[in-house]
């Protein structure tokens, strides 16, 4: 397994980070592997697949370079360079990292995510870094920016969850429950990173990222000894988008958006998170929070800096009564 050595002030100084270049190679990732993980990103799939296909269709060495750097193990390092963790950079800022990657250096790293020689027609080439930020300036465009206002709303609501289960629960859970099955905390400062065979890494000293993406996709990438991230995927219920049927006779009786609220806590969530999920505003999530808080439908607690609703047992048998 891989895993990181990891000072205890770089543990202290960690820190969760929103990046739209992340968002945007998750996004590229799941193109290329051409399957959801869930509802939401099935729709997703079947609304941008055909185009994304068309345009690779149209530039057969592009469509040669995202298959060589989405390798079966490890992604080629200049098509994701470790962010900055400073700020709320742009994509238009965020990409150039990949525009300016050391030309030089592309074939070795497609070599490595490869696990072996490269395609003859990429080897001679010295614009594969600026031909990758193409690539990703079109999912960017086409496939994730008319979403971006949702996108990054699951992501802070995901943030939010996870820093109240850090305040709650301690690091050791928060990191074991960051990428189920791939991040575990190993204790003596050790985490597992990945179930692969690699040499392990020392992150003493150096700055923790902690980045959420919205596609069922993660990586790690690191930058020197200064930065090193783990890009891992929101919890899949703020992710998908189509949520739980509301039933027709609990619209009725509580109005459809009401219903929609009632219905998404089986398990606590929090107001951002309510609001990721449903797409409605703050302030109409919180009414109907109050609402159903007097009707004896759900309950609150704190957790942390947030304040968690989850169903008391007369909401429990209500919306299940529906089902």
């Amino acid at each position: 397994m891989g895993w990181w050595q990891i000072g205890t002030d770089s543990l202290a100084g960690s820190r969760f980070a929103i990046s739209p270049l992340a968002e945007t190679i998750a996004a590229l990732k799941t193109l290329h592997a051409a399957a959801g993980a869930h509802r939401g990103e099935r729709a997703w799939l079947a609304a941008h697949l055909p185009a994304y296909r068309e345009r690779l269709a149209a530039e057969p060495l592009d469509a040669l370079l995202v298959r060589a750097a989405i390798g079966p193990t490890w992604n080629a390092d200049f098509l994701t360079p470790t962010p900055l963790g400073e700020g709320e950079p742009s994509f238009e800022e965020e990409v150039m990292a990949v525009r300016d990657a050391e030309p030089g250096d592309a074939v070795s790293q497609l070599e490595v995510a490869v696990g072996g020689p490269v395609p003859e027609p990429l080897r001679p080439r010295r614009d594969l870094p600026c031909r990758m930020a193409g690539v990703l300036e079109w999912v960017w465009r086409e496939t994730v920016l008319p979403d971006w206002p949702r996108r990054r709303r699951v992501m802070e609501a995901d943030v939010a969850a996870r820093t109240a289960r850090l305040a709650r629960d301690g690091w050791a859970t928060a990191l074991d429950e960051l990428c189920p099955g791939r991040t575990r905390w190993l204790g003596e400062g050790r985490l597992q990173i990945n179930t692969r065979d690699y040499p392990p890494r020392s992150v003493d000293g150096g700055r923790l990222l902690f980045v959420p993406v919205t596609p069922a996709k993660g990586w790690v990438s690191w930058e020197g000894s200064a930065r090193f991230a783990i890009v891992y995927p929101c919890d899949g219920a703020l992710a998908d988008v189509t949520g739980p049927v509301v039933p027709e006779a609990l619209g009725a009786l509580l109005g459809t958006a009401r219903a929609g609220v009632l219905v998404r806590l089986g398990s606590p969530k929090s107001t951002s998170q309510l609001v990721a999920l449903t797409g409605q505003g703050l302030g109409s999530v919180g009414r109907h929070l109050k609402v159903l808080l007097d009707a004896g439908l759900v309950r609150r607690r704190r957790a942390g800096r947030s304040v968690l609703y989850d169903w008391t047992e007369a909401g429990a048998v209500l919306v299940r009564a529906q089902a």
